[in-house]
C-alpha cells in the first residue's frame, strides 16, 4: 500500500509531464482502435449486404467472374442460354429462378453535360435487367419499373449525386453501343450502398445492350422452397444443367464477396496498423525519456527512501506502478478516441462515395482489449529500464547532489561499440540488398538492413549527438553569440538524452526521406522509359472497360493521324516444350506497335513475331521454361483452335512498360479465334502524320472522343503528369499517416525541454541573477530545441536516403533504374524540422522565463 501511495503521489506531482506522455499513448492506441473499429464496421456493412442480396444458389457460365463478367479485359461476356433458367426452375425443391443479364463494363452519362456520372471511389457501375427477386438489393421508391426499351431505373444515390429525376434522360454506353433512356423509376438501397451505381432495364433491353444478343443471361439466381439444403440444390442444379456451368450456395457467394472486400480492407488495415506501430515506437522514446529524467531528478528522494528501508524491489515497483497508471489512462483515452477516429474515417469514405452508416458502428470486445494491451504493455516496456536504474540508486545518494543521471564512461564506450557493430551489420544488409540479383532475396535483405540500421542509429545516438550537435551548433548557432553557445552546451550536456529525443524525430523523417527517394526515382525512371521507349504520340484508353468498335472507328477517322495501332488482350493456353501448360494473356497488336513501343530484347527481334506464326515471350518466362528463340509453342486460342507459334524474340525484363508481355499479331489472333470470341481493344496507340501537326492531331482526337467521356486521350506529357499525380497522392496519404509519428516526436521534444527546465531550475535562477534577460533565456531554450530537432533531421534524412538508395537499386531489377534524390523535399524537411523545434520550445521557454529568480536559486 505504501508503494501505491508513493506512486500516486509522484504521478500526480508530475501530472503535466505525464500528460504529454499520455498523449503519445492516446494517439497510438487511438489509431490502433480506430483502425479496428473502422474495418469491423465495414465488415458488418458488407456482411449485411451480402446476406440480404445473395440467392440460395447462383449459377454462372464456367470461368465467369463472380459478378458474371468475363475474366478477360475486352472479351465478350460469358453467357448461359435462357433454357437453363427454365431447367433450373423446374428442378424439385426450387421455388423460383431468375435469369440475370448484367455487366460492369458500363458508363453512365448525363446528356445535359456529357459527363460521366458513375462512381469515383473505385466502386463499379452495374447495369442489369430489373427483376423482383426475394433478395433484391433495391426497391423502387419513386416512379415505376422499366416496361419498354427506352426506359431505365437508377439508384437513388446516383440520382441524387447527378441531380436526376424521373423523366430525365440518361445516356448508357456499353460494349455494344451508346443508348439513350428515359428514367422512369428511382430505386433505394435496402441496405447500405457500398458506393456502386446501379441502372436497370427490362430483360430484352438488358440482353441487347449489355450482352449483344437476346435469349441469354450472365447468371441465374435460384431460391429453394425449404425442402432441400442449399448444398443439395446446388448439386442437383449442376447435374441437371450438365457441363459448362459453375454454382455457389448463398453462404459461398457471401463468403466469396466478403473475401474480395477483405483483400482490400486487409491492405488498408495492415498499412494503418503499421503506421500506428511506428507511432508506438516513437512513443517509447518519449516515455523512456520522461521516466529517465524523472528518476534522475528524484535521485536524492529515492536515496532517502532507500535509507529509510525501501528495498530495490519496492523502488522498482513504485516506478512501474507510475508507468502502469500512465498506460491505463492513456489507453482508456485512446480507446475512446479510436471510436472518434473510426467515425472520421467513415465520413471520409462517405465523401469519396462509399456510403457507410454510423448505425452499423461495430466495436468488438477484442478492440478495447487490444488497445489496452498495446498501450499498457508498451508503456511498461518503455519504463522498465528507468525503473531498474531507479532501483540501483544507493542510500548514499541522499547525501549527494543530484548528478542528473549521467552515464559512466565505461557504459558509454560499450554502447558506442555495440552501436557501431550493429550499424555496420545493417549497412552490410543494405549493400547486399542493393547488389542482389533476385527481387525476393533483395527485399528480405532490404527489410533486414532497414531494421538493423535503425536499431544501430538508436544505439549510437549519444555518440552521434556529441559530434553532429557540435557541428550544427557551430554552423547555425554562432550568429546568436553567447546565448547560442549556451544552447549548444545544454544540448551536449547529456548526449544520451539528446540522442533519445532526436531518435523519435529521426524515425519519422527517415521514412519520409526513404519514400521520397523511392517515389522520385520511380517517376524519373518511368518518365525516362517513356522518353526512350514510347514512340507513339497518343495513348487512348477506357478505365471503365474496353474500347468499342464505334470508338475505334471515330479515332481511326480522326484527321492528322499517321497510324492507329490496336491492342487486344487475348486469353490463351500454352503447351510448352518442357511438358507444362500455362494459361497466359497474349498482347495482340498491329505490326506498327514495334514503333509505338520500342521493346528491348535479349534475343531475336519483336518485329519478326508479326510474321506468320510468331510470338514473343518475356525473359522471366523464358528462363522458367528454358525457352529460346526458334522453339515452337502450341497455343490454344479462345474457341479451342490450336496453333504452333514460333518464339521469335525474348523481351528484356529490365523495363516497367509491358514487362513480360507476349506479343502476337492481330492477324494471327483473328485467324485462330472465332469472331464472336475476339476481345475488343483495351488500348489504342496513335501517331501524328507529321511532328509539326502533333498539337492539332491532339486537339482533333479530343474532339473525336468528346461524345465518349469514358475515353482518355493522353500524350506523353499527360502520361507523365498522371504518373506524378498518382505518386503524389499516395505520398500525401503516407505523409499524413507519418504525421502521427512526427506529432508524438514533437511531444517528446516538448517533454524533454520541460523536464530539462525543471532539472536546471537553480542554474536558470543563477543565470538570471548574473544578468541573463528573460528574452535571452527564452532564446537559449528555443535554440537548444532547434539544434536537437536539426540533429534528428540530419541523421533521419541521411539514414532514410540510404534506405531509399538501396530500395532504388532493388527496383532496378524491375526496370526502374534511375536514381533521383528529391533535394527540394529534403531541404524543405530540414527547414521544417527547425520550425518544429522552434514551436516545440515555446511553452518550456515561456515557463522558464517566468521563474522567480530567488525561488529558483533556492531550489535544492
Amino acid at each position: 500500500m505504501t508503494v501505491l501511495k508513493t506512486s500516486l503521489r509522484n504521478f500526480f506531482a508530475h501530472k503535466g509531464r505525464m500528460a504529454l506522455s499520455a498523449v503519445a499513448v492516446l494517439l497510438s492506441v487511438g489509431f490502433v482502435c480506430g483502425t479496428l473499429v473502422f474495418t469491423d464496421t465495414v465488415d458488418t456493412t458488407f456482411d449485411k449486404l451480402f446476406a440480404v442480396t445473395a440467392a440460395d444458389v447462383t449459377v454462372q457460365p464456367h470461368g465467369a467472374n463472380k459478378d458474371g463478367s468475363s475474366p478477360q479485359d475486352g472479351a465478350a461476356p460469358l453467357t448461359l442460354p435462357d433454357s437453363a433458367v427454365r431447367t433450373l426452375a423446374a428442378q424439385p425443391g426450387v421455388k423460383s429462378a431468375y435469369g440475370e443479364a448484367s455487366s460492369t463494363s458500363v458508363t453512365l452519362v448525363d446528356p445535359r453535360t456529357d459527363k460521366n456520372i458513375g462512381p469515383t471511389s473505385g466502386a463499379p457501375t452495374i447495369a442489369g435487367n430489373w427483376t423482383v427477386e426475394p433478395t433484391a438489393a433495391v426497391k423502387i421508391t419513386s416512379g415505376h419499373a422499366p416496361d419498354t426499351a427506352d426506359q431505365a431505373v437508377v439508384d437513388s444515390d446516383t440520382a441524387a449525386n447527378a441531380h436526376l429525376r424521373v423523366g430525365d434522360q440518361l445516356k448508357v454506353m456499353t460494349g455494344f453501343g451508346t443508348f439513350t433512356h428515359t428514367i422512369t423509376g428511382i430505386a433505394t438501397f435496402q441496405t447500405t450502398n457500398p458506393g456502386a451505381a446501379l441502372v436497370f432495364f427490362d430483360t430484352a433491353t438488358a440482353q441487347h445492350e449489355l450482352l449483344g444478343k437476346t435469349g441469354a443471361f450472365t447468371s441465374i439466381n435460384a431460391y429453394g422452397d425449404g425442402t432441400r439444403t442449399d448444398d443439395r440444390l446446388k448439386a442437383e442444379a449442376l447435374t441437371a444443367l450438365g457441363h459448362g456451368y459453375q454454382a455457389q450456395t448463398k453462404a459461398q457467394t457471401a463468403a466469396a464477396n466478403k473475401s474480395d472486400v477483405a483483400s482490400f480492407l486487409n491492405v488498408m488495415k495492415d498499412a494503418m496498423l503499421g503506421f500506428a506501430g511506428i507511432a508506438l515506437l516513437v512513443g517509447v522514446f518519449l516515455i523512456v525519456n520522461t521516466f529517465s529524467m524523472l528518476v534522475a531528478q528524484r535521485t536524492r528522494e529515492i536515496g532517502l527512501m532507500r535509507a529509510l528501508g525501501a528495498s530495490r524491489r519496492q523502488v522498482n515497483r513504485s516506478v512501474m506502478t507510475e508507468a502502469l497508471l500512465l498506460g491505463v489512462i492513456g489507453s482508456a483515452l485512446g480507446i475512446a478516441g479510436g471510436v472518434g477516429i473510426a467515425v472520421g474515417l467513415m465520413r471520409l469514405m462517405n465523401g469519396m462515395g462509399m456510403h457507410l452508416n454510423t448505425g452499423d458502428l461495430t466495436v468488438k470486445w477484442t478492440t478495447p482489449v487490444t488497445g489496452a494491451a498495446v498501450g499498457v504493455l508498451v508503456t511498461l516496456f518503455a519504463a522498465y529500464l528507468p525503473a531498474r536504474r531507479a532501483a540501483k540508486v544507493s542510500p548514499m545518494a541522499a547525501l549527494r547532489e543530484s548528478t542528473g543521471g549521467s552515464s559512466t564512461a565505461r557504459s558509454t564506450v560499450l554502447r558506442s561499440v555495440a552501436g557501431l557493430v550493429v550499424t555496420a551489420a545493417g549497412a552490410a544488409g543494405l549493400v547486399a540488398a542493393a547488389v542482389a540479383k533476385q527481387a525476393g532475396q533483395g527485399s528480405a535483405l532490404l527489410g533486414l538492413g532497414v531494421v538493423v540500421t535503425l536499431i544501430g542509429f538508436i544505439i549510437i545516438g549519444p555518440l552521434l549527438a556529441a559530434g553532429v550537435v557540435r557541428v550544427l551548433g557551430t554552423v547555425t548557432l554562432r550568429p546568436f553569440g553567447p546565448v547560442g553557445r549556451m544552447a549548444q552546451r545544454n544540448a551536449l550536456r547529456n548526449p544520451r538524452r539528446t540522442g533519445a529525443t532526436a531518435a523519435a524525430l529521426m524515425i519519422g523523417l527517415a521514412l519520409v526521406a526513404c519514400l521520397s527517394v523511392v517515389s522520385s526515382s520511380m517517376v524519373a525512371s518511368a518518365s525516362d522509359q517513356i522518353d526512350k521507349s514510347v514512340g507513339a504520340d497518343f495513348i487512348i484508353q477506357n478505365p471503365d472497360g474496353a474500347l468499342t468498335p464505334d470508338i475505334v472507328k471515330a479515332i481511326k477517322g480522326t484527321p492528322g493521324l499517321g497510324h492507329v495501332t490496336e491492342y487486344k488482350s487475348v486469353p490463351a493456353t500454352l503447351a510448352l516444350p518442357d511438358g507444362t501448360r500455362s494459361d497466359q494473356t497474349l498482347s495482340a497488336t498491329d505490326p506498327t506497335y514495334v514503333t509505338d513501343l520500342r521493346v528491348a530484347t535479349v534475343s531475336g527481334k519483336v518485329q519478326d513475331a508479326y510474321a506468320d506464326g510468331g510470338i514473343t515471350v518475356g525473359q522471366s518466362f523464358a528462363d522458367s521454361h528454358h525457352l529460346t528463340t526458334g522453339e515452337t509453342i502450341q497455343v490454344t486460342f479462345p474457341g479451342g483452335r490450336a496453333a504452333p507459334l514460333r518464339v521469335d524474340a525474348v523481351t528484356s525484363s529490365k523495363t516497367s512498360l509491358d514487362n513480360g508481355a507476349m506479343y502476337v499479331s492481330l492477324d494471327t489472333a483473328r485467324r485462330y479465334t472465332p469472331a464472336d470470341r475476339m476481345p475488343q481493344d483495351v488500348m489504342l496507340f496513335a501517331t501524328a502524320a507529321d511532328k509539326a501537326g502533333v498539337n492539332s492531331a491532339y486537339s482533333a482526337l479530343k474532339s473525336a472522343v468528346h461524345a465518349y467521356p469514358q475515353v482518355q486521350v493522353r500524350d506523353q506529357a499527360d502520361y507523365k503528369k498522371e504518373l506524378r499525380d498518382q505518386m503524389g497522392q499516395l505520398l500525401n496519404l503516407v505523409y499524413g499517416l507519418l504525421a502521427l509519428a512526427i506529432v508524438v516526436a514533437v511531444l517528446g521534444v516538448v517533454n524533454t525541454l520541460a523536464l530539462s527546465v525543471v532539472e536546471r531550475t537553480r542554474e536558470i535562477g543563477l543565470m538570471r541573477a548574473i544578468g541573463l534577460s528573460r528574452r535571452q533565456l527564452r532564446r537559449m531554450i528555443r535554440l537548444e530545441s532547434v539544434v536537437i530537432a536539426l540533429f534528428g533531421a540530419v541523421i533521419g534524412l541521411g539514414l532514410g536516403m540510404a534506405w531509399g538508395v538501396a530500395a532504388e537499386k532493388l527496383l532496378a531489377l524491375k526496370g526502374l533504374g534511375d536514381l533521383s534524390i528529391p533535394w527540394a523535399t529534403v531541404g524543405a524537411v530540414f527547414v521544417g524540422s527547425a520550425v518544429v523545434g522552434l514551436l516545440a520550445a515555446l511553452a518550456p521557454a515561456l515557463r522558464a522565463s517566468r521563474m522567480n529568480v530567488l525561488g529558483a536559486i533556492a531550489t535544492d
